[in-house]
Order: C-alpha cells, then structure tokens, then sequence
C-alpha cells in the first residue's frame, strides 16, 4: 500500500514539475510611482499630534473636576 501511494505522490508531483516553463522570465515591477505624495496618515507630525491630543484627553477625563468646593 505504502508502494502504491509514493507512486501516485511522484507521479503527480513529476507532473507538476514538467509543468513548469523551462526558461526564466524577467519581472519587472515599479513600485516608485507617483500618485501626488504619501497618505496623511504616513506623516510622523500626524502621530505627534494624535498621540499629544489623546494624552489630554486622558488626563482631563481621569482628573474628573478635582477642583469641586463643597460650600
């Protein structure tokens, strides 16, 4: 049984490697086009700011009005 199945494996898998194309083929691929600038997001000021904003956010929500005077 154990025969029989590696036949089967190598048989396909001979099948598949003649069906590869014989000769290497060149790729040539620009990844350098210009499409007017990166994305707003891939500024390093954007976080700067994001993160500045989020921070006084947190601490004006986890303050919590601690200037309250009980009269």
């Amino acid at each position: 049984m154990k025969k029989l199945c590696f036949s089967i494996y190598a048989l396909l898998l001979s099948a598949v490697m003649f069906a590869q194309d014989g000769e290497t083929k060149k790729v040539d691929i620009d990844i350098n086009t210009d499409g007017g600038g990166a994305a707003w997001y891939a500024a390093p000021w954007v976080w700067i700011v994001g993160a500045a904003v989020f921070i006084l956010l947190l601490v004006a929500l986890t303050r919590g009005g601690g200037s309250r005077r009980a009269d």
